[in-house]
């Protein structure tokens, strides 16, 4: 199973390496997409390199979406390409994961009407704008979409979610 995470400069560095290397260790492959296909750069130093720009990704190439928090997704919403894959993603159903302020990339792609998520406090009162349903839990599994609320919540988020893809393998 091919894994897509999109992140940009100021990701939260524990929401980008927590599930990344989870999943590889469970023998997914991950593809890391920054906006121009350079390292980016998290909140607290850590550096990532791209294998790919995110212009040149095709959506359907990929079992599984992450987009990690911090400030990544605030810079990758204003790129439509990272829309279009997330919008492709929810519109497919095929499995979302996000943290912290990861839905905001979502937001942009109108795609959490009448859905379960939550997300770092901070956009709860976005999420409900676009008619999502905002839920203060450690994790929330809505079909395909599963989220999580941030880094102290991040166990629960990786067992949800490996679960949610044993499920759906």
């Amino acid at each position: 199973m091919r894994v897509l995470i999109l992140v940009a400069d100021g990701f939260n560095d524990l929401q980008l390496f927590y599930p990344w290397f989870r999943l590889r260790e469970e023998g997914f492959a991950v593809t890391i997409a920054t906006p121009a296909g350079q390292a980016v750069t998290g909140q607290h130093g850590y550096k990532v390199e791209a294998d790919m720009p995110v212009r040149e990704i095709n959506p359907g190439e990929y079992s599984l979406l992450v987009i990690p928090g911090g400030q990544s997704p605030e810079k990758l919403r204003l790129r439509e390409s990272a829309v279009d894959i997330a919008r492709t993603f929810m519109d497919q159903d095929r499995p979302v994961a996000t943290l912290g302020h990861g839905p905001q990339l979502l937001i942009s792609a109108y795609c959490l009407t009448a859905r379960q998520l939550t997300s770092c406090p901070a956009i709860r009162d976005d999420i409900r704008a676009v008619g999502g349903i905002y839920r203060d839990d450690p994790y929330v599994v809505d079909n395909n979409l599963i989220s999580g609320r941030g880094a102290d919540d991040l166990p629960d988020f990786c067992r949800s979610l490996l679960s949610v893809l044993r499920v759906s393998a």
